[in-house]
């Protein structure tokens, strides 16, 4: 089963989280995976647009890549049961708060 080269290339950026267009190529000529520019780049966009990667200019030639890193918001409702489950939690040991450790 072939890999698909959009798999390979979030891969190969996710391994270090940020590097440049350049580098990411002759990687993947190390790797003997030899890729148009144009399909390089529809495949950098594709990434871009899934919100998989992040990419901005460094110079007029070159493109930083970085990872996106998704953070997972709880809203109020699962903040107040969390809460409420650790004091649950805490207060099923009765009179631990008041003994000392030895």
């Amino acid at each position: 089963m072939a890999i698909l080269l959009k798999n390979i290339i979030n891969e190969k950026i996710r391994e270090v989280n940020a590097l440049t267009d350049v580098e990411l190529m002759k990687s993947l000529t190390k790797d003997e995976i030899i890729i148009t520019e144009g399909k390089f780049n529809k495949i950098l966009l594709d990434l871009e647009i899934l919100g998989l990667i992040k990419v901005t200019w460094v110079t007029k030639d070159a493109r930083r890549l970085e990872t996106v890193i998704i953070k997972e918001e709880m809203d109020a409702v699962e903040e107040q049961n969390q809460e409420m489950m650790e004091k649950d939690y805490e207060a099923s040991f009765p009179g631990l708060e008041n003994k000392e450790l030895e």
